[in-house]
């Protein structure tokens, strides 16, 4: 097993994610086992075949149906510690479908499906949840609860009790950047986990709105909690590239 920081060019920083290489897979019961004893936000688990790779992701409490910032971690250990002499990697999640990795130097840009929200009604017990009445609430995935400024998305302390019975799988919190286009908080008590460092997927749903929001396609983004992430963000329709560094942290082996 392989835990690496993602989204960040130190360790520490980003999001920590676990990686464990499989030759063949293990029953679900037991990854899930793994990623409830790992207590990260994720746990991805892969298996080489001819010419790409099976991925699937785990939180400690359920397997999700996208997970960027453990594919991120998982390309970075496939390029670097399995020493995999393509600079391109195409992933099969049984969720998901195809995901195309590229590598570009230090950077590793992974391509994935889009996740448009579309406009709803704020609904009363997300801003008693939150503490802070928002500008608009959209819905894909996750609720995309949208705030005025930085300095909104920083100061919001979550009651993440309300926030576990909304029906969603995450709540994402977001504003204008002061440095960058616009950042983000991402909560998600359901799957255990009750915020986020960084969220790749979660950019599935950001990068539509705010490159319509804006008008632009390229956008850079921050994710604000306390471990900071940093992403590079591209609007392509039906797509996006969300981009970034990763770091290992540490390896070792699993007995089971």
């Amino acid at each position: 097993m392989y835990q690496v920081d993602a989204f960040t060019d130190h360790i520490f920083g980003g999001n920590p994610a676990a990686v464990c290489p499989l030759k063949e897979w293990l029953d679900t019961e037991t990854m899930q086992k793994i990623a409830m004893e790992n207590n990260l936000s994720e746990t991805a688990f892969f298996v080489p075949k001819l010419d790409y790779f099976e991925i699937r992701w785990f939180t400690p409490k359920v397997e999700i149906n996208l997970a960027g910032h453990p594919t991120l971690a998982t390309s970075w250990v496939i390029f670097n510690e399995l020493k995999y002499q393509k600079d391109r990697i195409k992933f099969i999640s049984p969720l998901s479908g195809e995901l195309n990795i590229e590598k570009k130097g230090d950077l590793i840009e992974m391509d994935f499906p889009t996740n448009k929200p579309e406009p709803i009604s704020v609904p009363e017990n997300v801003a008693k949840a939150l503490g802070k009445e928002p500008v608009e609430v959209l819905n894909a995935r996750d609720l995309l609860v949208v705030y005025k400024t930085q300095a909104d998305i920083e100061n919001i302390k979550p009651d993440f009790g309300m926030l576990e019975e909304i029906d969603t799988f995450g709540i994402i919190i977001t504003a204008p950047g002061n440095d960058c286009d616009f950042v983000s908080r991402f909560f998600a008590p359901r799957a255990g986990i009750n915020e986020d460092p960084v969220t790749g997927s979660a950019h599935t749903i950001l990068i539509p709105y705010w490159a319509e929001k804006l008008g632009k396609n390229n956008l850079s983004a921050i994710q604000l909690s306390e471990r900071i992430g940093k992403l590079g963000c591209e609007y392509h329709g039906d797509r996006v590239k969300i981009s970034g560094t990763a770091r290992l942290f540490m390896k070792g082996e699993i007995f089971i």
